[in-house]
């Protein structure tokens, strides 16, 4: 089967590499490109979380200067996802974030790091309980981004709110949320209800059960669902400990990513074929279905940002294998055969 190529809209980091480390170099991100290449995925948002101003100014020119520089960030990296600070500082909700580091929302952050970067950030995760997030929503759709709710604790009236100021999508819906919340009124079914978001999600196992995800992508829609990875620099590696935003991490043997002696996940080690892989796996898509969900429709989200910033992108080609492993991928001139 051949397929265009994934879209990866949330990715930290992957191969042993750690886009948000401030100082990576040319060939440390080719090298996580081209392991991504074989994964099937041909375009991808790197995604800093996160951080104090400062250190999201040398995150992004240093991640902006090596896609710049390198062979196939070019070709793969049309724009950046900004993952915060705009987020819920409370315990749960912040995730791995770092809770001091976030802040009142306000565009002239994303303005300032804008000016910094010659790619568009094209993608913001915001909470919109946060001061000043509704207007911050409404002023990243003027400026032609794609704004997504995460690590929030919106309710029912928020999310509609948020919707109609120009929110388009879920980041990672059912995760950076408490362990506990209320059985109907929470930030989960807030979002599923409100029928003018997409939904990402991570399929590894971990971040959600699998009967539950089948849940999740019934009430959304399967048109509305999307496949991310939220891979951090542990994926398509072996167990051990990484570095991830100034954190150390670490990869179990049980695929899970934590911060050492912590019970909260810290990003994924998935790829995103493996996320296509298992939807199949567990039932609750066919091959193409599966495919769609990391490709065509992260696409459709991306097309108003893409028109906006007069991005034309070139999703290449996928050739798979009955068994969904990817054979061989293409995309411009470069081209690459994987064994079988």
């Amino acid at each position: 089967m051949r397929s265009a190529g994934l879209i990866d809209l949330q990715v930290n980091g992957f191969a042993g590499i750690d886009f948000n480390s401030g100082t990576i170099t040319t060939a440390e991100l080719d090298h996580a490109l081209e392991a991504m290449l074989a994964t099937g995925v041909t375009i991808c948002l790197p995604t800093i979380i996160t951080a104090h101003p400062h250190e999201l100014e040398q995150r992004f020119i240093a991640l902006d200067k090596a896609v710049s520089e390198s062979r196939l960030g070019r070709l793969m990296c049309p724009g950046y996802h900004l993952e915060g600070p705009f987020l819920n500082p409370a315990e749960g909700y912040h995730g791995c974030h770092p809770p001091e580091a976030m802040t009142a929302a306000g565009i002239g952050l994303v303005e300032r790091l804008q000016g910094l970067i010659s790619r568009p950030i094209l993608l913001v995760t915001l909470a919109p309980e946060v001061e000043g997030a509704l207007a911050l929503v409404a002023a990243l759709k003027r400026s032609g981004r794609i704004i997504a709710i995460g690590h929030s604790a919106v309710d029912f009236d928020l999310a509609e709110a948020a919707a109609q100021a120009g929110a388009t999508l879920s980041t990672h819906l059912g995760n950076g949320m408490p362990q506990q919340a209320h059985k109907l009124n929470n930030a989960i079914f807030a979002q599923l209800a409100e029928d003018r978001l997409y939904a990402s999600f991570i399929a590894d196992g971990i971040h959600i059960q699998p009967k539950a995800l089948k849940a999740l992508i019934r009430a959304k829609g399967m048109e509305r669902a999307i496949l991310v990875t939220d891979a951090i620099s542990a994926a398509a590696s072996q167990p051990g400990r990484y570095p991830f935003a100034g954190m150390s991490v670490e990869l179990g043997a049980d695929g899970a990513v934590r911060q050492p002696g912590g019970v909260g996940l810290a990003g994924s080690a998935l790829s995103l074929d493996q996320g296509v892989r298992n939807l199949v796996a567990w039932g609750l898509a066919t091959p193409e279905n599966a495919i769609a969900l990391a490709s065509g429709h992260p696409l459709a989200l991306l097309e108003p940002s893409l028109k906006a910033f007069g991005i034309t992108l070139d999703l290449g080609e996928v050739d798979w294998s009955d068994a969904l492993a990817v054979r061989s991928v293409r995309l411009g001139e470069v081209e690459r055969r994987f064994a079988a």
